[in-house]
């Protein structure tokens, strides 16, 4: 292996770990946020839903962006972007520069998911083997700092632009030197073909991938927003441990990404996503049907152990597909527009179970995202790679070219 690709993959693993410290540190801050703006309940979900909508809107124009940049050049500069929006987000003091800020985030993380993936599917590519999932282990560890150093600042009651500054100071000059050794290993920009149409033509295939990666966020969205009140309220578990659920699915999470890639390379990808979708909704249906506090946190465990996987061989398989195709440009844009998914899962996941909740019961809740995950199951053959196989003993014997780096800006 090049030292390019080693210097390529550890460069994007540090930008997944800085997108999860700066997400995290965002999303557990809210009440924080709303406190500081005076943000009323009535008001918070607008806004709440406003940055995976502009998110989305950042996904598609990267689509058509990556046709004349590189991938690399627009995540190296959508992640200063993101971190400076956070800032801003802890040091306006009026709601006109909230609502500038957070739509400044959404773009950009947009921007910035779209082309981290396409740049970790590349890599994989370009590695001959499964390490898409190390790339979302590192967001993982990121969200786990976050979330972290957001208790801190909340615990010893700081200012929301104290607790932002130093993480800005510290990651956002390491990201941008970190991005001098990015690697886009998809080749040359995607260019329009011979009939003047766009380069990738249609992906219907891409369908049952776009369910997936929907399904996943319902899952993903549903811990991280009703972990803590469904095990006080529903499970009688005290305040504190309230807490505990959704640190403990995100330590599994990365605990599964760290060693899912070996998994994948020795059973193939359509048996992890199989299993991670099976053990995903034995973990609902356990919260579902938990005695008490702690055999709920059992089933949060599983739920971190089972969709881990489920995002990044979404990604991998569109990825592999696209450029199957013998198409200029197809992967970027397959996996800019299965990013949008993404959001559409986030923005669909904690309305439906907060609804469902209210009008029949919270255990019900958790069945209706137990039953969608199984839904994986029907499609889990659009994983399988052709003709090359990641994994069971048909991984590619030597790396294929990797383009070029992203030095020269």
């Amino acid at each position: 292996m090049t030292d390019v690709l080693r210097r390529g993959r550890a460069s994007l693993a540090f930008g997944f770990l800085v997108q999860g410290v700066a997400f995290a540190l965002l999303v557990t801050r809210i009440p924080a946020v709303q406190d500081r703006y005076g943000v009323s309940d009535a008001l918070l979900p607008v806004f709440l839903a406003a940055v995976p909508i502009l998110a989305g809107i950042g996904s598609v124009t990267t689509e058509r962006l990556v046709k004349r940049v590189p991938p690399s050049r627009v995540l190296r500069w959508s992640q200063p972007v993101v971190l400076l929006a956070l800032l801003g987000v802890g040091a306006g003091g009026h709601m006109a520069v909230l609502g500038v800020a957070l739509a400044a985030f959404g773009l950009a993380v947009g921007a910035l998911d779209a082309s981290m993936n396409m740049l970790g599917v590349s890599l994989q590519r370009a590695y001959g083997r499964s390490i898409m999932l190390s790339f979302h282990a590192a967001y993982s560890l990121g969200g786990i700092v976050g979330a972290s150093l957001a208790w801190v600042g909340a615990h010893e009651d700081l200012a929301l632009w104290v607790s932002y500054l130093p993480v800005v100071l510290v990651l956002l000059p390491a990201a941008l030197v970190g991005s001098r050794w990015y690697v886009d290993g998809g080749g040359e920009p995607a260019r329009e073909n011979a009939e003047g149409g766009p380069a990738v033509g249609g992906l219907t295939w891409l369908l049952p991938l776009c369910l997936v990666m929907t399904v996943a966020y319902i899952g993903d969205s549903t811990v991280s927003n009703w972990s803590a009140k469904y095990l006080q309220d529903v499970l009688g578990g005290s305040e504190q441990l309230a807490t505990v659920p959704y640190n403990v699915y995100m330590v599994t999470t990365l605990l599964g990404r760290a060693i899912g890639d070996v998994g994948v390379r020795r059973f193939g990808a359509v048996a992890v996503v199989r299993a991670g979708a099976l053990v995903a909704a034995v973990g609902f249906a356990v919260v579902a049907g938990a005695s008490g506090a702690w055999v709920g946190m059992l089933g949060f465990t599983l739920l971190g152990l089972g969709l881990c996987v489920l995002v990044p061989q979404t990604f991998a398989a569109a990825g592999r597909r696209a450029f199957e195709s013998g198409r200029p440009g197809a992967s970027d844009a397959a996996v800019a527009r299965l990013n949008v998914f993404n959001y559409v899962g986030f923005l669909i996941g904690s309305p439906l179970v907060g609804a469902l909740g209210d009008a029949w019961s919270y255990r019900g809740a958790m069945l209706v995202p137990m039953v969608l995950v199984l839904v994986t199951l029907v499609y889990a053959r659009s994983f399988a790679a052709e003709p090359d196989r990641y994994g069971g003993g048909h991984e590619r014997a030597r790396t294929a070219d990797v383009g070029r780096g992203s030095d020269g800006l």
